[in-house]
């Protein structure tokens, strides 16, 4: 039986959170190069496809592992790491600065500020478009007469699932 090929379908809601499949956003991920003229090559597919299946903030290591596990030969750091900047210069991934990680974008066909919610407990971060922060950021910025050229906001915390299991 031949596989479904998925449709990469921007999202429209502004209050969806994220929940995409991670097969939407990838091929999603595909058409937006297409259109740019710029390659999403074979390694750069893989590496967000593992970000997107990691379910949190992966580090960079922790992606040259497991493809060394999948393909039985050591990939080196810097091949990772040009594949995960490419990723971010197309804005399919973030990078979460406090934990030196990785996570994909859920709405790469918008441009928007990255809004992280980062659980001390268990370390799942969960992406949110505000666009109240990124004007007020820009309005800061400009007060300053500072140009901004990328904006990421982290917020750690205690998620619901952790503050639950904290209380009990």
């Amino acid at each position: 039986m031949a596989k479904t090929k998925t449709r990469p379908e921007p999202c429209t809601e502004s209050s969806c959170h994220g929940r995409h499949s991670s097969e939407e956003r990838i091929a999603l991920a595909e058409s937006i190069c297409a259109r740019r003229g710029v390659q999403m090559t074979a390694l750069r597919k893989r590496v967000l496809e593992m970000l997107w299946a990691g379910g949190g903030p992966t580090g960079a290591y922790q992606l040259i592992e497991a493809i060394k596990i999948e393909d039985s030969r050591p990939v080196g750091p810097p091949t990772v790491y040009r594949a995960l900047e490419f990723l971010i210069t197309q804005g399919f991934v973030a990078k979460v600065e406090s934990l030196n990680a990785y996570i994909p974008c859920a709405h790469p066909e918008r441009d928007h500020d990255c809004l992280f919610f980062i659980c001390n407990a268990c370390q799942a971060s969960v992406e949110l478009e505000d666009s109240r922060i990124g004007k007020l950021l820009a309005e800061d910025a400009a007060s300053l007469g500072f140009a901004a050229t990328r904006r990421t906001v982290e917020v750690e915390g205690m998620c619901a699932k952790c503050a639950e299991a904290d209380a009990a």
